[in-house]
């Protein structure tokens, strides 16, 4: 068990959460495609504190090098941009779009994925393992992903319509690149 606590171990106790929030995103995508929009979120969410967690693990224990950074944004690229951009599409844009707004909807929804891709790609670029600054430039693709499931369930709800989910994720996208400093917790 001693690979649990090394950071040339691939399989380390940090990664180990990582791979879990990696099952939760897969998880997550399975129950969209099923309409089981509820279970979807809670494994999103769970995704989502198992990436707390193994940032806290990684340095904690000093388990943070190159392979963990990459797995990580992995990780967040597929619970905090592609399952929340496909639960939106499903849970709204397919059930209360139609004519030429869908493919207009699925443009914005590639958008925000390129987007979030973008965002993470250059942060691996402009990190050091186990440095972490101040302040974020630009939303983090995990509060990205909250404001989008804020969005779902204003829809959800009733509160807002389909249109105003369009212009609210090429707004959420646009900021994941733009220069907004949001504080580190």
């Amino acid at each position: 068990m001693k690979f649990l606590y090394q950071a040339t171990s691939h399989f380390n106790l940090a990664n180990l959460f990582t791979f879990v929030n990696i099952t939760a995103g897969l998880l997550a995508t399975y129950f969209i495609t099923q309409n089981n929009f509820v279970l979807a979120i809670v494994l999103a969410w769970i995704g989502g504190a198992f990436d707390i967690f193994d940032g806290k693990i990684a340095r904690k224990y000093n388990l943070s090098n190159e392979f963990g950074v990459q797995l990580d944004s992995f990780a967040d690229f597929l619970s905090f941009v592609l399952v929340p951009v496909f639960l939106i599409f499903q849970a709204v844009y397919s059930t209360s779009l139609s004519g030429l707004l869908i493919p207009f909807a699925a443009v914005v929804s590639i958008y925000y994925v390129i987007s979030g891709l973008r965002r993470l790609i250059h942060f691996n670029i402009n990190t050091d393992a186990g440095k972490v600054d101040k302040f974020f430039t630009g939303v983090p693709t995990p509060l990205g992903a909250i404001l989008l499931w804020l969005v779902y369930l204003t829809h959800a709800y009733e509160i807002l319509p389909a249109i105003a989910v369009i212009v609210l994720m090429i707004i959420i996208g646009w900021s994941l690149n733009s220069k907004i400093k949001v504080p580190h917790p």
